[in-house]
């Protein structure tokens, strides 16, 4: 069987078992890369010192510009292939699993790259700067992101509808593990919001244009050029936004159970990261 065979096997396997589209989007990821990097062979040909190869090559210690990948991300490479090529023994596609003596890499979890509050003013200056349309949906999209932590996909799968603004609420109905849940929406937000809203009742929050639902590669895009402008390299990505959130709400008020509640974690566990003590607490605390 070809490794892409076993793969479409794979990902309805995922899917009948309610994996989350995220987590099926980075297994697919991960195993089309290997299976580019193998060539022309039968995934009963694939033997454990194949996946040690391709685990130790450039293709996945290595960045596609450059450098070295992060440790929490060559990982998630590793357990991509414990999991799909685990299925495959399983499921019958191959006699043994090559993947068998894999192990995970220990590495400490890096800390979250969350903008600081002078990058944040600017990030916000720049936001507040444009006055067309597409300029006003994306300050007002990015600044629900900043203000609520909620992701990027749970952000542009928001309709009209999901938008309470009497009771000052969003509801979540893209969310990681398929979930649906309830976010407050800060005071300061919610003209601007009704603003954008305008008449509509119903359709995408967030348009490309009438009727059409903002996607996440133009959102990401139109969000490089906004820190861009503001002078911000230091972070990439939408996420930062969701770690300065978590990273404020700790700031403020030393409660890891309620980060975990806004963030939505199922486990306190992913939330410890965000639980770092500030240096000015610290030299306080020992009198420095």
């Amino acid at each position: 069987m070809q490794i892409e065979d076993a793969l479409d096997a794979f990902v309805r396997q995922l899917e009948a078992d309610g994996r989350s589209d995220h987590t099926i989007g980075q297994y697919q990821r991960h195993v089309r890369l290997f299976s580019r990097w193998l060539g022309d062979r039968d995934l009963g040909e694939v033997e454990h010192e194949d996946v040690a190869r391709f685990l130790s090559s450039d293709v996945v210690r290595g960045k596609r510009g450059g450098g070295a990948r992060r440790p929490s991300s060559a990982n998630a490479v590793r357990t991509s292939m414990r999991v799909f090529l685990g299925f495959a023994h399983d499921a019958g596609y191959a006699q043994s699993n090559p993947a068998r003596l894999v192990r995970r890499a220990r590495c400490g979890a890096p800390p979250p790259r969350a903008l600081s509050d002078a990058e944040e003013r600017r990030l916000v200056e720049v936001l507040e700067k444009g006055t067309d349309r597409a300029a006003l949906r994306d300050r007002i999209l990015f600044l629900i992101m900043l203000r609520t932590g909620i992701r990027l996909g749970s952000a542009l799968g928001l309709d009209v509808g999901d938008v309470d603004l009497e009771q000052g609420e969003l509801v979540l109905r893209q969310m990681k593990n398929n979930r649906e849940d309830r976010v407050f929406l800060p005071r300061a937000i919610r003209e601007d919001l009704r603003a954008w809203i305008g008449d509509r009742r119903s359709g995408p929050l967030f348009e490309s244009y009438p009727g059409r639902r903002l996607g996440g590669r133009q959102a990401r895009r139109r969000f490089e050029l906004i820190l861009e402008a503001a002078g911000i390299d230091r972070v990439s990505g939408t996420h930062c936004l969701r770690h300065s959130f978590a990273t404020s709400l700790y700031r403020k008020t030393s409660d890891l159970l309620l980060v975990q509640s806004a963030l939505r974690h199922a486990s306190i566990c992913s939330t410890t990261v965000y639980a770092r003590a500030s240096t000015d607490k610290l030299r306080r605390a020992l009198g420095a």
